[in-house]
């Protein structure tokens, strides 16, 4: 047999969110001053109590294999904030701690889907949807959502989706990259399909916690016993407590699926970081006031991004209600010249505003959306502004 390279990893790109992240930061080493709307994870620190509880963790040799699908103490947390914050009951079997949500993501992917499935994933999707899904040799099923319908997928085009191949619906809410989530009854309605036809669930909520204007975020699975059974919920610490870089993520949902997602992960990555394990528990148990003065601040820069672009000419931008991005349509502008390029789409969009305007974002073909483009408000008002300056600057230069 010749060697050569799996065709599952062949069909794979690099995510473009860490490919742009890369070209802004060699530019930034290079000497150059970029403005990085690109990456998604809170420009705030870890709060005090959380470092010092992984400090404590070094400190007493707390640093050692944990059971690969988490310690009792961190499951025990876990569970607790989804009785306090979604009303849902799980034990311990039902619940695994992974290397963040998207290793959690995977970790389904792995559980779940065999060749010849299908996945329903509504557009526009964070980039690792489809990926994840190909990757574990299924087929992602792109439902188009629109502006008009809040970037949501409602339950008569899932129901038209549908086939006997269909395994599960991945939702994301608040979204990346929209930063638009699911109202109560929009969930109520896709829970009927899903229950319908025995379909899972796979319910990305890691910017739950992110959310404005009196906004209520709910959990698929708080509504009623038959959907909990079909829905693996997906979380985690990153967004909610900016732990980005402490890699912890986590699932709950059937005890069959998390047995076997437990035991995927145990022959792959085995345990989390025990310290990371560690300072979880203290961010899930601790104070919480923190999030108050996060939200507004990210409220403030939200705010401002949004109102400065859509006064920018041949640009519009619906307002966000959660995560921290902006999903400007900047369609208008396609077909117009600068710089001696031609703007034909997003991805040509967002290499003339790293060449040009040194603002480095991500296209909307990215996310399945290629009318939008992708900016994140996880960066200071200053940086923002300055940001906003040199687009609205560069978009003026298009003839």
């Amino acid at each position: 047999m010749a060697i050569g390279i799996a065709k599952r990893a062949k069909a794979i790109k690099p995510s473009p969110t860490l490919a742009m992240a890369a070209k802004a930061k060699a530019m930034k080493a290079q000497g150059i001053d970029v403005v990085d709307f690109g990456v998604g994870e809170p420009d705030f620190d870890t709060p005090e109590n959380v470092k010092q509880a992984g400090i404590k963790a070094i400190q007493t040799g707390f640093t050692k294999y944990t059971p690969a699908g988490g310690t009792d103490e961190l499951k025990d947390a876990v569970i607790e904030k989804f009785k306090r914050d979604n009303g849902l009951a799980y034990e311990k079997s039902q619940v695994l701690i992974s290397c963040g949500a998207k290793h959690s993501l995977y970790n389904i992917a792995e559980a779940i889907f065999d060749a010849g499935d299908e996945v329903i994933i509504p557009s526009p999707y964070w980039v690792s949807y489809p990926d994840q899904v190909l990757l574990n040799d299924a087929t992602p099923v792109i439902v188009e959502t629109t502006e008009q319908e809040g970037f949501r997928i409602s339950a008569a085009k899932l129901e038209k989706a549908v086939t006997a191949k269909t395994k599960a619906i991945v939702l994301n809410s608040p979204s990346n990259p929209t930063g638009l989530a699911y109202d109560r009854k929009t969930l109520e309605e896709i829970a009927a399909v899903a229950v319908k036809h025995k379909i899972y669930v796979i319910s990305d909520e890691i910017y739950e916690k992110l959310v404005y204007d009196g906004f209520k975020h709910y959990s698929i699975a708080s509504l009623g016993p038959e959907i909990k059974d079909l829905t693996i919920v997906v979380n985690g610490v990153s967004k909610s407590h900016a732990m980005t870089g402490w890699r912890i993520g986590y699932a709950a949902g059937p005890k069959d699926v998390i047995t076997a997602m437990a035991n995927i992960q145990s022959q792959s990555t085995s345990n989390p970081t025990s310290i990371s394990q560690k300072a979880s528990v203290e961010a899930l148990r601790g104070p919480q006031d923190f999030l108050a003065g996060m939200n507004a601040e990210f409220d403030k820069r939200r705010t401002y991004m949004v109102e400065r672009l859509n006064r920018m000419p041949g640009v519009s931008c619906i307002k966000p209600v959660g995560a921290f991005y902006a999903f400007p349509n900047v369609s208008k502008l396609y077909g117009k010249t600068a710089a001696g390029r031609t703007i034909r789409n997003s991805s040509d969009m967002a290499a003339y505003l790293l060449e040009e305007a040194k603002v480095a974002l991500v296209s909307g073909d990215s996310f399945g959306a290629d009318a939008y483009i992708r900016l994140s408000y996880a960066t200071s008002l200053e940086n923002i502004t300055k940001g906003l300056d040199r687009i609205e600057a560069a978009v003026k230069n298009l003839k």
